[in-house]
């Protein structure tokens, strides 16, 4: 039986204890049209499927959590199931297409069935239309979900050829298959772990560093989850929610970073963190320092490993800079505190326990989660990922995919959270909110973008400042060697005295 990870199955747990949350992951393609006829995307699909084993399975629990839940073959997958199609209303503008991502990514996926969907969405604006895709996040993390696009869409406008396919469903287990696999598990869990340890005991001077590489970044993480202060960015939630986004070019991103330093992650939350300071202030609220800790996942993936469809991810927990009103100085604080977590071990404790609990027993883990969402959840404010999409444009059925929306889910008190996704040289803010408790995410939306635009003016400034510089030391440098070939006295000001 194929376990999911403790990660994976934490997500599935967290919908059991809050009745408010939906942990399904999404992205939005919006093309161009016309739209196909439901029948070409449904055969579209089926040529698909067969690359995608997880699309015909489905999630079985273990009695009692006496073990993970393990990943079962569905007898039958019904695509015009899974294949959903709708339609905006008029202008079939931003705001339609939202509020019906929002809609969507409302409701609970169903369990008895593989935990994925397509959504086809005729009606937008200038004949164009979308595929909203989604994915429980027990399926995929971010960076396994964006290398679905390189198997479901297409390279180039020609479709490529379907799939065979000769498939076959596994038996299903039942209720004493399952606690039996457990009961082997939990044997075997003595032989696993030493399997595992035995290449790091070869190895003592590189053991000791990494244990007080875990020790210290360990510490680092619990020092992270002291309270953050009070503010309307977290509390109670409904089961409802809101989004809105923006995109805008990835070159001027580029050029932000290339004039003011950091990485195109500093610049993006950067970017986010202005527009959470601009959300704020907007509620009549004073923008802490300590007002607004991020969950940002860290991709833990080697090269190779981007389609391997489970959660591969640890987690830096920053204060983004909210309270900073320079953008400058809050680019450069972003940059410094990303740099210092990455370098306390936050990162590397995360991966290296997460490492530990896929070798322990399933029950303390399952009831230590359990436990967690039942405690008031006072150190996160939002969550902000940041996922690298295709950077060539894709197809589906012919048809460019102009831009590709993020969704992130929200849970346990976190009101608002923004995803951050580049394709095909733009880059785009997916904002997810509470629909009671955050009605103004377009003002989160609006000021991120904001927040581009005045780091590209204050890049703009330096590098014309950069310029001017280099050309007056290039022209004094032009007076002096012209001063000094005449043979004449020493320069004052740029000009030979006596010259006139």
């Amino acid at each position: 039986m194929e376990r999911l990870t403790p990660l994976s199955a934490a997500f599935l747990q967290a919908e059991d204890e809050d009745p408010t949350t939906s942990m399904a992951i999404a992205s939005t393609a919006v093309l161009e049209g016309p739209p196909p006829p439901q029948e070409d995307f449904v055969a579209h699909l089926a040529g698909r499927v067969p690359l995608v084993p997880r699309f015909r399975q489905v999630v079985l629990p273990v009695p009692f959590d006496l073990g993970a839940p393990v990943w079962a073959d569905a007898p039958e997958t019904d695509l015009a199931w899974h294949c959903r199609r709708t339609a905006l209303p008029a202008p079939g503008g931003p705001a339609e297409l939202h509020r019906l991502v929002a809609r969507v990514m409302s409701q609970r996926m169903d369990r008895s069935r593989p935990l994925w969907e397509y959504w086809v969405v005729e009606g937008l604006q200038g004949g164009r239309w979308a595929v909203i895709t989604k994915l429980h996040h027990c399926v995929v993390d971010g960076v396994s979900g964006t290398s679905l696009y390189s198997v479901v869409y297409d390279a180039g406008p020609e479709p490529g050829p379907p799939t065979p396919d000769h498939w076959q469903p596994r038996p299903r287990p039942g209720r004493a298959g399952l606690l039996a696999g457990a009961a082997r598990d939990a044997a075997l869990t003595p032989v696993a772990v030493g399997r595992a340890t035995l290449p790091l005991l070869r190895h003592p001077v590189g053991l000791g560093k990494r244990v007080a590489r875990t020790a210290r970044g360990s510490l680092a993480l619990l020092g992270a989850v002291t309270p953050a202060a009070p503010s309307s960015l977290r509390g109670a939630m409904g089961r409802q929610r809101r989004y809105a986004s923006t995109v805008v070019p990835l070159a001027e991103v580029r050029e932000v970073r290339e004039a003011l330093g950091g990485s195109l992650n500093d610049v993006a939350l950067a970017a986010i963190s202005g527009g959470l300071r601009a959300l704020l202030i907007s509620r009549g609220e004073e923008p802490h320092a300590r007002a607004v800790r991020s969950l940002v996942p860290v991709s833990l993936r080697q090269p190779g490993e981007e389609s391997l469809l489970d959660n591969r991810v640890s987690l830096l927990l920053p204060f983004l800079p909210v309270d900073v009103a320079d953008p400058v100085e809050r680019l450069e604080t972003v940059h410094r505190r990303i740099r210092e977590a990455a370098a306390s071990g936050e990162p590397s404790a995360g991966a290296d326990l997460t490492a530990i609990y896929e070798h322990e027993p399933f029950l303390p883990i399952a009831l230590g989660v359990r436990a967690a969402f039942h405690l008031p959840q006072l150190h996160l404010v939002t969550v902000t990922t940041n996922v690298p999409g295709p950077r060539e444009p894709v197809w589906m059925l012919g048809r460019r995919c102009r831009s590709i929306l993020p969704y992130v889910p929200i849970a346990d008190r976190v009101r608002v959270g923004v995803s951050i996704f580049s394709y095909a040289g733009e880059l785009a803010f997916g904002v997810t909110g509470d629909f009671d408790t955050a009605p103004d995410v377009d003002t989160l939306a609006d000021g991120i973008r904001e927040s581009v635009e005045e780091l590209r003016a204050a890049a703009r400034d330096r590098a014309g400042r950069t310029a001017r510089g280099k050309a007056s030391g290039e022209a004094g440098g032009r007076t002096c060697r012209t001063a000094a070939g005449t043979g004449g006295g020493p320069v004052r000001g740029g000009r030979r005295r006596g010259g006139g």
